[in-house]
């Protein structure tokens, strides 16, 4: 990606201290920050629709298991790979170009005993900084929407990918009913945001030289979670512990914006696993 590009992308991203405001979160809502489990963290750390419950599924439909090696690109605060590492025992390295997400996410995995299984580093997915063939398995949710070139995005996923591997997506896409309403989480205004339809991203992955396995539209379950997630927002405010602490002060407007495009078809979401 363009220089200007990733300084806007990370800028959007990149909370200072945001492990320590985690951390005082957690505390507040009474949670020993000393005495951390996964499940403690779930309110923040799987930063896209509908969460742990749309990990696991995807989980299942690449076939994770223990002797799988990932990738998770677009890592964030770890919330994926310490769900991957927990529930499937695969070790799991996530790359984020946001350096306080990867700085989050080692100290959080230190605290929950899982730093053996998960690491971290700072990178552009769209040049991967590891060699070719080196995973069993490419995960990314929710991060292409920020990637203007996406052919040389799922090119990198090919080359890392061992032969016979397989791709795990869980994205959003452009819908048929016009253009985003903005903000919405991935993006303050259009000039980071770049959305394809789902045509699109079948050819793409096609021409990277993917074979794909299954494709499910996931998006009337997306709907009915962010509608209950908006609704719950509006009514009681905002929880200690929550994507806001991502996000900063105009997240319920994302939150409402985001509802708006699910609604009205202006988004899609799909799951797709795809192979080498």
């Amino acid at each position: 990606m363009s220089t200007q590009i990733n300084e806007t992308i990370q800028t959007h991203y990149t909370r200072t201290d945001l492990g320590s405001a985690i951390l005082a979160a957690l505390a507040q809502a009474g949670k020993d920050p000393d005495r951390l489990s996964p499940e403690d963290l779930a309110p923040v750390d799987e930063f896209h629709i509908r969460g742990r419950a749309a990990t696991l599924e995807l989980a299942r439909a690449a076939g994770l298991d223990a002797t799988k090696r990932v990738l998770d690109v677009g890592s964030g605060v770890g919330g994926t790979s310490r769900c991957l590492a927990k529930e499937f025992g695969c070790r799991v390295t996530g790359i984020d170009l946001t350096d306080e997400y990867c700085d989050a996410a080692a100290m959080l995995s230190a605290r929950i005993g899982l730093s053996p299984l998960v690491e971290y580093r700072q990178g552009d997915a769209t040049s991967l900084p590891f060699d070719d063939a080196s995973f069993d398995v490419v995960w990314t949710e929710h991060v292409a929407m920020n990637i203007p070139d996406k052919p040389r995005l799922y090119s990198e996923m090919h080359r890392v990918l061992k032969p016979g591997g397989t791709l795990a997506i869980y994205d959003i896409l452009a819908g048929p009913a016009g253009p985003v309403l903005f903000p919405v989480p991935w993006a303050r205004t259009p000039d980071t945001s770049f959305l394809v339809r789902p045509d699109e991203l079948r050819q793409l992955l096609e021409e990277a030289g993917f074979k794909i396995a299954d494709w499910t539209d996931t998006t009337d379950a997306a709907r009915t979670w962010f509608v209950s997630l908006a609704e719950k927002i509006r009514k009681e405010g905002l929880p200690p512990l929550g994507f806001h602490l991502l996000m900063g002060s105009d997240f319920q407007a994302m939150a409402q914006n985001q509802r708006r495009n699910l609604e009205e078809e202006r988004i899609v979401l799909a799951q797709v696993i795809a192979r080498k």
